[in-house]
């Protein structure tokens, strides 16, 4: 109550009105909990699947054998022999033998030591009597498990109930996703249809919960729908122009090769570039929507012009940052690609022509102009309705 009093809200309405808007946001809230409860109960149609017989239970190695692993360079090959024991499970606290072998792929290879605990999947006979064991990764969960407690406790703490409410928009974001946009998308359905009507949900879902079911929230959808739009279009636009393809992401092609050619995977790429950038599309349209909603609070006299080019002022403001974090955010993780081509001496316009280089352009590009264009977007969508529609109602009274 203390934020909503800093920005004039108490002076702004009455105590019926406001308890009424603050019942209507709870409503809504209790709303996205029943939603996000629903979404975990539906079966995506790819459940997990494991071998006949075999079961997923933690362990703790005791003893390491390194005899048949050789080191060549970087790369290691060989077999480890492990004695773990089983911390889980119907073999609970017995001792077993794992073999992991290693391919000489770093990226998929993992070494043990003693007091490492580790991922196992134990496989058993029809009689229940152990086959064998295979390693699959060092025990993660409980780490992931901890931080995302860290991360909810400290997002709570310090933002009280708005926190309360990013966190709830976090989960229902990883639902939508794993629930309903993955999985049909898997199912043949457009993906760029699918994904562009799943942040459209999003959009209005995370705004509305976190901005309030009000002007303000009403703006910030409008602005940033626009801009997701935007960059969608500009992505079918000039991804074909570029002649770059979806199997340039990690990953792409192992799908086609495990009963999945059907589908699209360049129209999968170009949905996620509109879908990478929405979040920082949904920021600065509440940033630029929760500004001109007190400018205009604080002049209410203000002239449309005056109060789009208010709305102009603090999305410049924004847009310089924002846009920066984007190419942080995206290049860092080629960062190795391109340290690759600068030791090699790869000429700077070799580099740009590379099809993964260059998709990685028109995802940060395009990206970042669905930046630039929500902020005018909110900006006018708040004149309209902070402006005109208060009017036409102060005439119509």
């Amino acid at each position: 109550m203390g934020q909503l009093s800093r920005f004039g809200l108490f002076k702004r309405l009455s105590k019926p009105d406001f308890k009424r808007l603050r019942n209507r946001d709870n409503l809504y809230s209790l709303t996205m909990v029943v939603l996000s409860v629903i979404l975990i109960f539906i079966p995506t149609g790819f459940e997990e699947r494991l071998p006949a017989n075999a079961s997923q239970v933690e362990g703790l190695v005791l003893e390491v054998d390194n005899t048949q692993v050789a080191h060549f360079g970087v790369i290691t090959e060989g077999t480890q022999t492990l004695m773990v024991k089983v911390l889980g499970g119907a073999f609970q606290d017995e001792v077993i033998e794992v073999s992991n072998t290693l391919l000489g792929k770093m990226e998929l290879d993992e070494l043990y030591d003693v007091n490492d605990r580790m991922f196992l999947v134990i496989n058993t006979d029809a009689n229940g009597e152990f086959i064998a064991a295979t390693a699959r990764g060092h025990y993660r969960i409980n780490i992931e498990i901890i931080l995302f407690s860290i991360f909810a406790l400290f997002l709570i703490i310090f933002a009280r109930g708005t926190g309360a409410k990013a966190l709830l928009s976090f989960i229902f974001t990883a639902l939508m996703i794993w629930k309903i946009m993955l999985p049909f998308i898997l199912n043949g359905y457009n993906p760029i249809l699918l994904s562009l009507g799943v942040v459209t949900v999003l959009n209005a879902a995370i705004i509305y919960l976190v901005g309030g079911l009000n002007k303000k929230g009403t703006v910030a959808f409008l602005g940033a729908l626009l801009g997701i739009w935007l960059t969608c279009g500009l992505a079918l636009i000039f991804g074909p122009m570029l002649h770059v393809h979806g199997a340039v992401r990690p990953f792409a092609e192992t799908l086609l090769y495990t009963g999945y050619s059907h589908l699209d995977i360049t129209n999968i790429f170009l949905a996620g570039i509109f879908i990478a950038s929405s979040g920082a599309v949904m920021d600065l349209a509440m940033d630029v929507s929760s500004a001109m909603n007190e400018v205009i609070h604080k002049k209410p006299e203000i002239s449309f012009k005056e109060a789009i080019g208010s709305g102009f002022a603090v999305g410049r403001a924004v847009v310089g940052t924002m846009v920066t974090t984007l190419l942080l955010a995206y290049s860092s993780t080629y960062f190795t690609m391109l340290m690759v081509f600068m030791a090699h001496g790869v000429p700077l316009a070799n580099i740009f022509n590379m099809n993964y280089v260059a998709a990685e352009f028109l995802n940060i590009i395009v990206g970042s102009f669905g930046l630039v264009t929500v902020a005018p977007f909110t900006a006018l969508a708040g004149g309209l309705i902070y402006v005109k529609w208060k009017r036409r109602q102060a005439i119509a009274q």
